[in-house]
């Protein structure tokens, strides 16, 4: 694209590359000079030139300047950056109907089941913390909410390959970096607000505001889809200029459950949506998830699904890996992997936990906490772990740079007893799985399906909680029990 047509009254020479990262090689780049919270792109400018910039986007001075290379100065280069990619995708996300899916906790439950249901309909793409999801195409990403660049081009990617619909996982540093700026939302879904990320966003109102800028952004004709049991959700309503729809169990809402039946393996409720009454079941599990089910159904119908269309859908929801999955090796007792790595997403988790497992059998819970991040949280995940649990087994969950030991003793800082530490992971693992008890049940927190494990210096490989309890199960457990048996 002429760049002329990017930005007014520059000259039209062609630019084939947005980037924000000097390191990235382009043919015909235009580099965006983006302060971060730890590097500042205007001290990068030679190396963007050097791996293919033609075109450089600042606010500062850069010192040296290079002929034939254009330079463009503005007041402020994330909202020209956002503007420019928006032109340079050519609106494509006012092409397609997007869901926009925000919150502490539920979001890739929630916009993974938007995506998988509403394919059956019009062709959908997913990214967020799984990854990038779309016909055939499958790809991690380390971020939950992409850079705008990077975003807008996957989306156009969709586009060019016959997507029409897409539904984001929005995060809360995403919105406060403004990396969805550009983005069309036609649906925004708020899950709940509880405490996590306050390393980086210092207040719950702090936290609270990120979150509200996907609603307030939107326009009267766009639909925002909100928890009305929550109290950050009440708030909601009242900043977004959208055509609000709720969501609840507590308190009346546009769509609400009632009579819930939560059972081991499946769930029933009553869904009422204006006057009407439609009977629900799933195989999803646990009262959050209910919660999760009535936003997608609701983001569904509100997208113009008709409710009979959509239940029938819900009755078998694809299981998404690391999110309440539960591990079946024929072993006599319960094994649940879950992503919860919050106080909030302890307490729903434990809450299922306790209602599946009698009071004379044990819950045991391996997890751990992410190095440098969030510590305030530690003893908060400990004290709320041993009031649920008959035992805690402390283990590395992403320590970075810190000590698993000293991590291990901040969570259990509060507690007296009832834990031990052991800092493998799959130590940890089989050590809960070699002290369970028939008709127990064992919690895996934190990980869920991730393939890694962050240290000081990278990522280390990891097989994934739910892929280690198989093995651990199969290799050593099963093998054990079996050849007792036969004895």
């Amino acid at each position: 694209m002429k760049l002329n047509r990017l930005i007014d009254g520059a000259p039209a020479i062609d630019i084939e590359t947005l980037f924000i990262d000097s390191r990235q090689k382009v043919e015909k780049g235009m580099f965006f000079c983006i302060k971060g919270m730890i590097n500042d792109g205007h001290h990068f400018v030679d190396q963007a030139i050097k791996n293919g910039a033609v075109c450089i986007v600042h606010s500062e001075d850069v010192g040296k300047y290079v002929d034939d290379i254009v330079y463009i100065k503005v007041v402020d280069v994330t909202s020209i950056l956002t503007l420019t990619t928006d032109k340079f995708y050519k609106h494509v996300s006012k092409k397609m109907k997007v869901f926009g899916v925000t919150g502490t906790n539920g979001k890739s439950s929630i916009a993974v089941t938007i995506k998988n249901i509403m394919n059956d309909f019009t062709p959908c793409g997913y990214i967020g913390t799984i990854g990038i999801e779309y016909n055939n195409i499958h790809v991690t990403t380390g971020h939950t909410t992409p850079d705008i660049i990077t975003l807008m081009k996957v989306i156009n990617d969709m586009y060019q390959d016959k997507i029409r619909a897409v539904s984001l996982e929005v995060s809360s540093h995403g919105l406060d970096q403004h990396r969805t700026d550009g983005v069309d939302f036609d649906y925004a879904i708020f899950t709940n607000l509880t405490h996590e990320h306050l390393d980086y966003h210092g207040t719950m109102e702090n936290y609270f505001e990120a979150k509200a800028k996907l609603f307030t952004n939107l326009t009267e004709d766009k639909c925002a889809i909100i928890n009305n049991d929550d109290e950050y959700g009440r708030r909601m309503i009242d900043v977004t200029p959208a055509r609000v729809v709720t969501y609840g169990i507590m308190d009346k809402a546009t769509y609400q459950a009632m009579n819930i039946k939560l059972n081991p393996k499946n769930t029933q409720f009553t869904l009422r949506y204006e006057n009407d009454d439609y009977l629900i079941e799933t195989n999803i599990v646990a009262k959050f998830n209910v919660y999760n089910l009535l936003a997608i159904i609701a983001a569904l119908h509100e997208s113009g699904l008709e409710l009979e269309a959509i239940i029938p859908k819900v009755k078998h929801i694809k299981q998404i890996e690391g999110r309440v999955e539960m591990i079946d090796e024929g072993q006599p007792f319960n094994i649940i992997v879950d992503y919860a790595h919050t106080p909030d997403g302890f307490i729903k988790i434990y809450e299922y936990a306790k209602a599946i497992t009698k009071k004379t059998n044990k819950i045991i819970s391996v997890f751990g906490s992410a190095g440098k991040r969030d510590t305030k949280k530690r003893p908060k995940l400990g004290k709320i772990s041993q009031d649920y649990c008959d035992m805690l087994i402390l283990t590395e969950e992403d320590p970075r740079s810190e000590s698993v030991l000293d991590i291990c003793h901040e969570i259990v800082s509060e507690l007296t007893d009832d834990y031990v530490i052991i800092e493998n992971r799959y130590d940890a693992i089989r050590q809960a799985i070699e002290m369970a008890n028939a008709n127990d049940t064992i919690l895996i927190l934190g990980k869920g399906d991730e393939d890694y494990l962050a240290r000081e210096f990278g990522d280390d490989p990891w097989m994934g909680d739910d892929k280690a309890a198989r093995d651990i199960l199969r290799r050593y457990y099963l093998k054990e029990h079996t050849n007792e048996t036969d004895e």
